[in-house]
């Protein structure tokens, strides 16, 4: 079971549509995989068509429910959720006290069961939450908008996932770099992808998202945008990039096993 992190602290990048719609994307290429909704918005959770109810992470977090128990199915087969909900607001504040607060996600992942691949999406903060979903992580994947200010916070992000890997996880490393809401007529978006391409040449994705409208209708309608429009140059896209995030993950086992060796 693969841990990918979708995290960016700045908000309106995209993150809960890559989450969405790379786990859709990863299902069709045969996979099983489990979403988990750590955002109090609970944008992810209807965005998969489910309910924002009571229970789901936060009980898992703070009530100690075994994971097995607060995940629930989506109408796309192989594509699970564990919800996020109301009652997730608090949830920062309310973990402070908890003892091994960090590792309330890692430990109840050792139960999750057969995935192949989990998406946690994070919120859009450098919280708690995210620090328990990257103390759980193999891979962040960081959607970064195709705008102006698109490198702004990303180098405090990487210093946290820094500090993660060297006190709470040294297996932590950043998978990519995912461009999205590009737009190719305007100058300045291609502008911001070569200007990040420069600072982060190995860590961007070939992969490029666009800005489209039917990708912007998807979550409305409580689906993924291989579902709602499969067709569509965003589905394509995302299909492209499930591909080519597989390949950097399979390029990394060897190097993991010789470092366990």
């Amino acid at each position: 079971m693969r841990v990918l992190v979708v995290s960016n602290q700045k908000g309106g990048v995209g993150k809960t549509t890559t989450a969405i719609s790379l786990a859709a994307a990863l299902v069709e290429r045969g996979q099983r995989v489990l979403v988990i909704d750590l955002d109090p918005q609970a944008n992810a959770t209807s965005g998969l068509g489910i309910g924002k109810n009571g229970g789901g992470i936060y009980a898992v977090l703070l009530k100690e429910l075994p994971i097995t128990e607060a995940i629930v199915h989506t109408n796309l087969d192989r594509l699970d959720l564990l919800p996020s909900g109301p009652d997730m607001a608090g949830a920062e504040v309310e973990l402070v006290p908890v003892m091994a607060r960090e590792f309330r996600l890692r430990e109840a992942l050792r139960s999750a069961g057969a995935y192949d691949t989990v998406l946690i999406d994070c919120p859009p903060s450098l919280g708690l939450l995210t620090v328990n979903a990257l103390a759980a992580g193999d891979d962040v994947v960081v959607p970064v908008q195709c705008e102006y200010y698109a490198l702004e916070g990303l180098a405090q992000l990487l210093a946290t996932i820094d500090a993660v890997r060297q006190r709470l996880n040294k297996k932590l490393e950043v998978l990519a770099i995912v461009l999205t809401m590009e737009d190719r007529r305007n100058r300045l978006s291609m502008q911001v992808i070569d200007e990040v391409r420069s600072h982060f040449p190995k860590l961007v994705a070939q992969t490029r998202i666009p800005r489209t409208v039917r990708l912007a209708e998807a979550p409305s309608h409580g689906l993924p945008i291989s579902v709602y429009a499969p067709g569509s140059s965003a589905a394509v896209a995302y299909g492209e990039l499930a591909r080519e995030l597989e390949g950097r993950m399979k390029a990394r086992e060897p190097l993991a096993l010789a470092g366990s060796a």
